[in-house]
């Protein structure tokens, strides 16, 4: 009986190859496929051959509900926005990859290049906020997707989403790798001054090139230190997460992004071990074996150590900080360096709800009074 190849087999015609500007290194069915793909070498493959490079397709979407909401104890907010399905960064460990297999794509290229514009956020936000009954409390924006990833340029949802926030006094947390979030500091700063809005932006190293290969699209390491410096600059409360941090191939950088973060004005910070979730496993090991082979197999055995024994544990109270040796290390780490820079490492952002007023009903006649 033949031996089913590895996920990194380069004897595979599927194997995964780096693809200039994207993360993800293959593009395997989604769970909930019914049809499975294989390639079949027809005699005719060629050497030469160069990878190919797929484009960014961005589809129109007409969202039925736009306000998620979540009990979960591991996280910080109980309602988010997401303007877009996907991210065209691109981050290979991104914990969203395996949401793309609701609407039958892959978690790997698809995720980066098919992404999904929800053009009627605002709208949607609009109607949610003026519903009776409804309970303010601050709205994440980044929880699944960044919200300022390249598309954002063109599509300014997040930035229409910001206006009506801005509107009706309701205050924000948002979650980017991005410095486009600067475009909207025109909308921040008033909203900051009315402790509306409290900005972090991820900063998993200090390498340009290991960033370059882990979140292709993304803001360089050095860029998003000065989009938070920036922010501190113009009085928006931007702090920093050092996420995901990975073995032996991030975790090194954490006091050194601290000590830099401190240092652009960041009083607030946060991190979490890597996740692994569904297809996401696989595609993980390949950027290993493409990337970093030597380190591959220690690193997943680190990732196994901090997780009981499995490549991802999505218990609550573990999924964001593992357990066991390593984590614990990381843990005394990121608190220590947090104590002697300044930095706070609790989540009081102190935003305030009492400012909340629902948006006006839109009246033909209303503007006329």
């Amino acid at each position: 009986m033949k031996p089913t190849p590895s996920p990194s087999d380069p004897l595979r015609l599927d194997a995964p190859v780096r693809i200039k500007g994207r993360g993800a290194a293959s593009n395997p069915e989604g769970r909930f496929e019914a049809i499975g793909k294989t390639r079949e070498d027809d005699g005719w493959h060629r050497d030469d051959e160069s990878t190919p490079r797929p484009g960014t397709i961005v589809t129109v979407e007409r969202a039925r509900s736009i306000v998620s909401r979540n009990d979960s104890p591991d996280i910080h907010f109980e309602q988010s926005v997401n303007p877009y399905r996907g991210c065209e960064h691109g981050c290979v460990y991104c914990y969203a990859r395996p949401s793309h297999g609701y609407l039958n794509l892959s978690a790997g290229i698809d995720f980066e290049t098919k992404l999904f514009a929800k053009t009627n956020a605002a709208e949607l936000l609009r109607i949610e906020l003026g519903k009776r009954g409804y309970a303010c409390s601050p709205i994440n924006l980044g929880a699944n997707t960044d919200p300022y990833q390249p598309i954002e340029r063109r599509w300014r949802i997040t930035r229409s989403v910001l206006e009506v926030l801005a509107e009706c006094g309701h205050p924000c947390t948002i979650i980017t790798k991005s410095a486009l979030i600067e475009r909207d500091l025109d909308l921040l700063v008033p909203m900051a001054q009315a402790r509306l809005v409290h900005a972090f932006v991820s900063v998993t190293s200090l390498d340009n090139r290991l960033s370059s290969a882990l979140e292709p699209r993304a803001s360089a390491p050095h860029r998003r230190l000065e989009a938070v410096a920036a922010l501190n600059a113009a009085g928006v409360p931007c702090g920093v997460l050092v996420a995901p941090i990975i073995p032996m191939v991030t975790d090194r950088w954490i006091e050194q992004i601290l000590e830099r973060a401190a240092a652009a004005g960041a009083r607030h910070a946060g991190y979490t071990i890597l996740r692994l979730p569904h297809e996401l496993k696989d595609l993980f090991r390949d950027w290993l074996a493409l990337n970093v082979p030597e380190r591959a197999g220690h690193v997943m055995s680190l990732i196994r150590q901090m997780r009981g024994g499995k490549d991802n544990d999505a218990r609550f109270g573990s999924r964001m900080r593992g357990e066991g040796e390593f984590a614990g290390l990381v843990r005394q780490r990121f608190r220590l360096a947090c104590r002697r820079h300044g930095i706070d490492a609790q989540r009081d952002l102190g935003l305030d709800t009492s400012r909340f007023r629902p948006p006006r009903a839109a009246s033909p006649q209303g503007e006329l009074f």
